[in-house]
């Protein structure tokens, strides 16, 4: 089933004034923030292929009263959160097989 609205986009721009684009795949919110898992989006589908859906976990923080997001350094925090994302994403997928019979 196609998502009728589209996939939130984010275009991050580095430390070099580099923009990339992401696809904004699912927020953590709990007492350590907000961390966000995103999607890099390609304009070659070579590069898409070679990433092999690997995606980046940021921490949103606020600055000057805008939002930023970083890198986590807490290699221990990192982990907790990857694991629980990829639960999230196990679950998600498992809803969608689910809703996809129903239709069937």
């Amino acid at each position: 089933m196609q998502d009728e609205y589209g996939p939130d986009l984010l275009t991050l721009v580095d430390d070099d004034g580099n923009e990339h684009e992401f696809e904004l795949l699912d927020v953590i919110d709990n007492d350590e923030g907000s961390f966000y898992a995103l999607l890099p989006v390609f304009s070659d589908p070579s590069d898409e292929v070679e990433s092999q859906g690997t995606y980046y976990i940021f921490q949103s923080y606020e600055k000057d009263g805008e939002q930023e997001l970083a890198e986590i350094d807490d290699q221990d925090l990192l982990n907790r959160l990857a694991a629980e994302f990829e639960k999230r994403f196990e679950d998600y997928d498992d809803e969608e097989e689910d809703a996809d019979e129903e239709e069937e």
